[in-house]
């Protein structure tokens, strides 16, 4: 895959991402689905009420068309390519699902807990079986060092705790105006790296394509955002993410290109074991993107900081894996 391809790739889902969102965002609006903010978030975000939700359909849409045309066109079309887009499909619906019942038929809890966590569970063992239906390593793999720990049986329990994991993750993290978009595409871009360090050119080439959708989406995500991604966003690209680490046997590696995700995670968790045990909350506000508003940093600021972390912890592990 040269250099040429990926730019190729990444231009290509890029325009697709633009020219879809031209067409979708209007028809959201005519529609009416528009976002309701909740009352206990920050009061600044208050203003941001009725914009275009369910936005997730613009790069997912780029995605499929992008990932399906250059993967028959450089002859990389696999079965990991279909199990990509599977979990990204997959994940998606789950999400369309719950934005819809939230926006259009004005239920304010959308899908519950369990049925959100059936359908990534049903989604996820549907991977696994494609993945075993050929050699599929059932090790994780600790990055930098040659060494792993074989799971057998057990690595479908390992992947279902991933793609759940995760696209929550990137569903909580999802919050501010490009804070997803921005980190997602750095952390695509990254594993497209890693892909062709690997020579794994089927997964590099859906990587790129996605760093692509993303940045075409950022367009109109940017602050001020014309459209939010929602769920069916946030848990798609969640669950692709880290299929990705899976796919390429560097599982653990995106604790590390995914640390934005991560931490985000780690402060809500943080934060409700906190106040059930102390009464007393550790940040103002979680996730931790929303302490830092209340605590001063303009939305622009906290976004292209997050975007610099994500950025870092991106390239280093490219950075030792080809030093």
């Amino acid at each position: 895959m040269t250099l040429a391809t990926t730019l190729t790739a990444i231009a290509v889902s890029f325009i697709i991402s633009v020219l879809i969102g031209f067409i979708i965002i209007p028809a959201l609006r005519r529609m009416k689905f528009g976002q309701s903010i909740r009352e206990e978030g920050p009061k600044t975000h208050q203003k941001k009420a009725g914009t275009p939700t369910m936005g997730g359909l613009i790069f997912i849409s780029s995605i499929i068309i992008s990932t399906l045309v250059l993967s028959y066109m450089h002859d990389v079309m696999t079965t990991q390519t279909i199990v990509l887009l599977l979990v990204l499909v997959g994940f998606g619906v789950i999400g369309f699902l719950d934005d819809f019942i939230i926006v259009v038929l004005k239920r304010n809890l959308g899908l519950n807990s369990l049925q959100k966590l059936i359908g990534q569970i049903i989604i996820a063992v549907a991977a696994f079986f494609l993945l075993k239906l050929g050699p599929f390593d059932t090790a994780v793999h600790l990055p930098f060092v040659d060494f792993r720990i074989e799971l057998g049986v057990f690595y479908v329990a390992f992947l279902i705790f991933w793609l759940v994991g995760f696209s929550n993750a990137v569903n909580l993290t999802d919050g501010l105006d490009g804070l997803v978009a921005g980190t997602s595409s750095i952390a695509f871009g990254a594993f497209g790296v890693h892909a062709l360090i690997y020579g794994q050119l089927d997964i590099a080439m859906f990587s790129f394509v996605v760093t692509g959708a993303m940045l075409g989406f950022l367009v109109f995500n940017i602050k001020p955002a014309k459209v939010f991604m929602g769920d069916t966003g946030s848990l798609a690209l969640g669950g692709a993410l880290a299929m990705l680490s899976i796919l390429i046997k560097q599982e653990l590696l995106l604790v590390i290109i995914g640390i934005i995700y991560v931490v985000e995670t780690l402060s809500v968790i943080i934060q409700v074991i906190s106040f059930k045990l102390t009464g007393k909350r550790v940040f103002k506000m979680s996730p931790i993107h929303h302490h830092f508003e209340l605590s001063g940093w303009s939305e622009w600021k906290i976004v292209f900081v997050f975007w610099g972390v994500a950025f870092l912890a991106a390239i280093l592990p490219v950075l030792l894996e080809v030093l």
